[in-house]
């Protein structure tokens, strides 16, 4: 973990590991209705993706979503997201990653271990969507100790500008739903998950721009002309 910790740090400890039977009981209700879709992005996404980002939220839960421009191409960027199997890759809270079942594909499951200092111990994960030509990855936490039941994320890449000059750029769109944790507001829930989304996606755009320069450096040496 970093040695500045990130200001919603103060909230780690005020997420309750032992639920009450009342607050179990409701979260499992919850599972059992359907509730309005709603969508939390604030910005404009190609419809087909946009889809993807509308939720059924109830009553006991929050959604919300991430942005982050990176300044390079999208096939770059795709290569570090799609990898279900290795997440630590740029997410620093990832200590370990261990695939349980599957090949890679929808339906492997994956079980994450997380550095110590955040209210949890392990994830098991599943694979819910992985798309690599609408570039859409999704899982779903299905089991682990942790605080964050019926945690669902989804992930989209899209071409940053309109394609003429600005057309390298990538534009990454993480959205989740998830149960509020007894004790936790709803606000106190977004504020905590944003800022590990943020985190990670911040870490993405530097490893995505390091390679994309280094891809660039080595074009341009062996496109440069031998002196005579």
């Amino acid at each position: 973990m970093p040695a500045n910790a990130p200001p919603s740090s103060v909230l780690l400890h005020r997420i309750n590991r032992n639920p009450t039977p009342a607050v179990a009981a409701a979260t499992t209700a919850t599972m059992c209705h359907e509730y309005p879709k709603r969508t939390p992005l604030a910005c404009p996404v190609p419809e087909a993706a946009a889809l993807h980002h509308t939720y059924a939220v109830g009553p006991n839960q929050c959604c919300s979503a991430v942005v982050q421009r990176i300044d390079a191409p999208l096939p770059t960027v795709w290569s570090f997201v799609r990898r279900f199997d290795n997440p630590q890759a740029y997410k620093h809270f990832v200590k370990s990653c261990h695939v349980l079942a599957g090949d890679g594909g929808v339906g492997t499951l994956r079980e994450i271990r997380v550095v110590s200092g955040l209210p949890a111990d392990n994830s098991t994960e599943r694979l819910e969507i992985l798309d690599d030509e609408r570039h859409v990855i999704s899982f779903s936490v299905v089991g682990g100790e942790h605080r964050l039941a019926n945690y669902r994320s989804v992930t989209t890449l899209h071409p940053a500008g309109d394609g003429e000059g600005d057309g390298e750029g990538t534009v990454v769109v993480q959205s989740y739903v998830v149960d509020v944790p007894p004790g936790n507001t709803k606000e106190e829930t977004c504020v905590f998950v944003d800022t590990i989304v943020r985190c990670n996606l911040q870490s993405l755009s530097k490893i995505s721009q390091n390679l994309a320069k280094n891809i660039n450096d080595d074009d341009n040496k062996n496109n440069t002309p031998f002196s005579s």
